[in-house]
């Protein structure tokens, strides 16, 4: 699980925690940053605090919505040198 504590007061230029939580170990990985923190930089932290201790993740749960899991899995398939290929699958409507 991914969430964020935003809004709290800035030390050492940081007012945000990313916090991320592991279901299967149950261990709960606190990462200080700042609000504006763009994707490619959360995927890096994520990298160095999360991915190198207990490997990829197996699902990403968030209540940022479909686009904040979406940027973060392709920023860090990226980083991580994994080719992404999106397919959409779609039924043709036939009129009898």
């Amino acid at each position: 699980m991914v969430d964020f504590i935003t809004k709290l007061p800035s030390v050492v230029e940081k007012d945000t925690i990313l916090v991320v939580y592991n279901r299967s170990s149950k261990i709960v990985h606190f990462v200080a940053i700042t609000e504006e923190t763009l994707a490619e930089s959360l995927v890096r932290l994520f990298r160095d605090n999360v991915w190198r201790l207990h490997g990829l993740v197996e699902s990403v749960i968030s209540d940022r919505g479909l686009y904040f899991v979406v940027e973060l899995t392709k920023e860090l398939n990226r980083i991580l040198g994994i080719e992404t290929k999106l397919l959409t699958l779609f039924y043709l409507q036939i009129d009898g």
